[in-house]
């Protein structure tokens, strides 16, 4: 899968302001609903919370994923938000988060899907991509630094 499909500059946000998980779910929907990726919102953010509720999507290194299936879209979408302060959202690791990557993908549609969440978590073990990520302030430099 080529990210760069998927991400462009407007899914990506650099200063989220949610100080919780759902606050920082609403504001990842808000991406995604004003790039014209998401037809139904409280559909798709009932989606992505009813997946919280089974299990947190909290990783590790202050990295959360949370996604869902859902036909509010027609093809997997995605959107990266940065917060400026540490977000608690139940990680594996007790850390809280600061990189969060949401992606959602139509019900009849499991292969991107995967292959979406496969990709990106390997991303993440770089400490150093974590890093810069953290640190630059340019939307499609965090898009470059994902795909390199």
């Amino acid at each position: 899968m080529d990210l760069r499909t998927v991400l462009t500059p407007d899914t990506v946000n650099l200063h989220l302001q949610g100080s919780t998980k759902e606050e920082i779910i609403d504001e990842m929907l808000d991406i995604l609903v004003k790039a014209g990726k998401v037809s139904d919102r409280d559909a798709a953010r009932e989606c992505v919370l009813d997946r919280e509720r089974k299990m947190s999507t909290g990783m590790k290194h202050g990295i959360a994923i949370p996604h869902g299936k859902t036909d509010t879209v027609t093809d997997l979408v995605a959107c990266i938000g940065i917060s400026d302060k540490p977000v608690e959202f139940e990680t594996l690791d007790q850390e809280p988060c600061r990189i969060f990557i949401m992606t959602l993908s139509p019900v009849s549609k499991t292969g991107p899907h995967l292959q979406f969440l496969a990709e990106v978590s390997l991303l993440f073990k770089s400490p150093d991509k974590r890093a810069q990520i953290l640190e630059t302030q340019d939307k499609a430099e965090v898009i470059k630094i994902l795909t390199e």
